[in-house]
């Protein structure tokens, strides 16, 4: 896995920088019109609800919104640092963070947790 090199606090990857990350760190993410993106799939409203407030969560604690997308059974995430006016590091670390908690499967890290039963009745996120 490459290093990336630090870039000063609002300093824009390139697009060819963006997409090279992605795939090496963010492999569910993608980049469009400006924005690195991602698409959650749920089971249902229930769900599309408890990621917009899992991203809002994590969102208001970092101090950078991304827009977010919503309909019955999917969440699209958007980041851009609108101040810089493209993707920067904050970008990438939010991405990183909202990845981790809403991707969080208990039962596949051998945990005393056991995770959501494996059941449609249950089941809130479809994971990837």
């Amino acid at each position: 896995m490459a290093k990336w090199r630090d870039k000063k606090k609002e300093e824009t990857y390139a697009e060819d920088e963006i997409r090279q990350r992605l795939d090496e760190e963010l492999p569910g993410w993608y980049y469009e019109g400006g924005w690195i993106r991602r698409k959650y799939a749920t089971s249902g409203w229930k769900g599309t609800l408890m990621v917009i407030n899992t991203v809002g969560h994590l969102a208001e604690a970092a101090w950078h919104h991304p827009d977010i997308n919503a309909s019955y059974a999917f969440v699209v995430v958007k980041l851009m640092n609108h101040a810089a006016k493209g993707v920067t590091d904050k970008d990438f670390e939010l991405a990183k963070k909202i990845e981790e908690v809403v991707m969080w499967a208990p039962d596949k890290d051998n945990s005393a947790l056991e995770g959501t039963p494996n059941d449609p009745r249950f089941k809130y996120i479809k994971y990837d």
